[in-house]
């Protein structure tokens, strides 16, 4: 008789999620089996769940900031051994075989695996993954609170090494939300004079609490061309229709707007607003197995966490509509309950 995982699933297009089970096949050798203990809950997840990406297969079992133990290795899995405490992110496998895999941007690998694309995920009590994403979890760092780490937080955390950020460095973050504001933090550890940029005056108390140390409204046409040219990196976490223009009027020469939201609309920016000041428009994707540990090392030293809100995983449905509606404060983690 075959192994029998027990998760919550949708069996379709924004469907309510029930109940379900179903059997994950041999492990391989070369795989990872977590018993998940907590599982965030992402702004991602109601993008596949709606299938807005159009790449969703039902049954659809979210979930992708998984924090929990090892269960059980295969033969060849290296580093991590049953009982450890690890994370696992948007990612759940590359081929380790490939130019980007061997120069360690294996977040970068053409076959990379994600964890919820034609695959069940964390809304689950126990998922799967390549040993070398299954990241291990600092002592110091909480799971309760760590799991939103393993996307939220090396989303943010990734652009300061790829875009080589400076500790003297000028940094903006537009938006206070689950990235966001896990942003300032890093920012404001990283050393740099940070900027947070909020579309609500309401959030200005807590951006500076988070690390900021001025706020501007996102809104507000005066205050963004006060700072005009003051920025050396501005990072939009937000997946909504910005004044691109506009931010990028606040970026000092050889400045950069970097974006991490998953802005569905185009985004319109004229070539002399790029050329003028030899400014960058650019993106990431997450981060490597690598530079996730990095993130959970300088978070562990620094005590940098999210602020979460906690539900059990049977209310699954309350914690996605929780999110939908914008009211988390600021990541939302499932805690497994299953029997």
């Amino acid at each position: 008789m075959g192994t029998t995982f027990q998760a919550y699933a949708a069996s379709a297009r924004g469907a309510q999620l029930q109940p379900f089970e179903f059997d994950p096949g041999p492990l391989r050798d070369d795989q990872v089996e977590i018993a998940v203990a907590y599982c965030g809950v992402c702004h991602s997840d109601l993008s596949m769940w709606h299938n807005e990406w159009g790449i969703t297969k039902y049954p659809f079992v979210p979930g992708h900031e998984v924090a929990g133990r090892v269960a059980a290795v295969g033969a060849q899995v290296r580093g991590v051994k049953i009982g450890q405490r690890v994370g696992l992110g948007w990612y759940a496998g590359s081929c380790m075989a490939c130019p980007q895999c061997l120069s360690g941007n294996h977040n970068l690998c053409p076959a990379a695996e994600a964890t919820i694309v034609e695959r069940h995920g964390g809304f689950a009590n126990h998922v799967r993954c390549h040993w070398a994403w299954a990241v291990p979890l600092p002592e110091a760092l909480d799971a309760e609170k760590s799991s939103p780490l393993f996307c939220g937080g090396i989303t943010v955390f990734n652009p300061l090494l790829q875009c080589g950020v400076q500790p003297t460095d000028r940094a903006g973050v537009i938006g206070i939300g689950g990235l966001g504001h896990l942003a300032l933090q890093f920012l404001n550890k990283w050393g740099c004079e940070v900027t947070g940029f909020s579309s609500s005056d309401s959030k200005r108390d807590e951006a500076v609490k988070f690390g900021a140390h001025h706020v501007v409204n996102s809104r507000d046409a005066a205050q963004l061309q006060k700072i005009a040219g003051s920025l050396n990196f501005i990072l939009s976490t937000v997946n909504a229709p910005l004044p691109w223009e506009a931010f990028l009027g606040c970026l000092a020469p050889k400045g950069r707007l970097h974006i991490v939201g998953a802005v569905l609309e185009p985004i319109p920016v004229t070539a002399f607003s790029l050329i003028g000041g030899q400014k960058t428009l650019s993106g990431t994707p997450l981060g490597s197995p690598f530079n996730t540990a990095r993130m959970l090392e300088f978070s562990a030293r620094h005590g940098i966490a999210p602020v979460v809100e906690v539900f059990p995983m049977s209310k699954v449905n309350e914690a996605l509509e929780h999110l939908r509606a914008g009211r988390a404060r600021y990541r939302i983690v499932l805690r497994n309950d299953f029997a």
